[in-house]
């Protein structure tokens, strides 16, 4: 036989064999899929899998029917019970039992299934109590501690709010912890009252609250409760601070003086 002839043939059988088989698997997949498809299912664009139609849940291999309680309604997911409670109901047991209200309280989530005491109640137990509210004291937006805060230059004590004591030379802040008011400046606080500060000639207040209160001026340094001069030796300048000096290049720093270095 001509091997040219015997090697078409033996080409063509291989071709027509893999057609055979490509079409068998096929065939044999699709048989796959349609048979395991359950009822009320719908098989998926890719894999070999499928899901259940809207209404029906997952249950093993099959689909079973989601039987809806009153006030509810179907939801999107394949997992769970495939329901959820309308709006004013929360789930119990296997139903949808109603969020009561007590008096005074409004449904207070997006999902509506809990509620919240309307502005000046709070929650106590199972019901909305009104807040009282003290002389000098008004309404927050806050369902948290008291509900209420006191106006400015009061603080809260107790049940009431009392009057902030402002001493002289003093004015009230924003806060009302700590003591509620602050010294103006150039006065600081000394057993609860503001002193004033002395600033020495040569010097300014500082604005802070720790160490004198005052600085010295560039040029002067702190000695007590004085500024004094600096004191520049030849060759030298002051540095950045002000308040001290530093050597001109090349001179360097021998003791209080400044010499040249070989």
């Amino acid at each position: 036989m001509n091997a040219k002839l015997f090697r078409s043939g033996v080409f063509g059988f291989v071709l027509v064999s893999l057609a055979l088989f490509a079409g068998t698997a096929e065939f044999a997949l699709a048989q796959g899929v349609v048979g395991a498809l359950p009822a009320n299912a719908t098989a998926r664009a890719y894999g070999n899998s499928w899901e259940c139609d809207s209404g029906y849940r997952k249950d093993g291999g099959t689909c079973v029917a989601v039987i809806l309680p009153g006030n509810a309604y179907l939801t999107s997911s394949t997992y769970g019970s495939g329901w959820d409670c309308q709006h004013g109901y929360r789930k119990s047991n296997e139903g949808c039992a109603a969020v009561e209200l007590p008096m005074n309280a409004h449904l207070g989530s997006v999902s509506g299934d809990r509620w919240l005491c309307d502005r000046g109640y709070q929650k106590v137990g199972t019901t909305c109590e009104a807040i009282q509210i003290p002389a000098n004291g008004y309404l927050t937006e806050s369902s948290t501690r008291s509900g209420w805060t006191c106006e400015r230059g009061y603080r809260a004590s107790a049940n009431d709010c009392v009057a902030i004591v402002v001493p002289e030379n003093a004015y009230l802040t924003a806060t009302s912890y700590d003591s509620g008011w602050e010294c103006a400046r150039g006065y600081r606080e000394v057993d609860g009252a503001c002193n004033a500060i002395e600033v020495p000639t040569n010097g300014y207040l500082s604005g802070q609250d720790y160490g004198q209160g005052w600085e010295c001026a560039r040029g002067f340094r702190a000695n007590g409760a004085a500024c004094v001069t600096v004191e520049v030796p030849e060759n030298a300048h002051l540095d950045f601070s002000g308040r001290d000096w530093e050597c001109n290049k090349p001179y360097r720093k021998r003791n209080l003086v400044c010499a040249l270095v070989d």
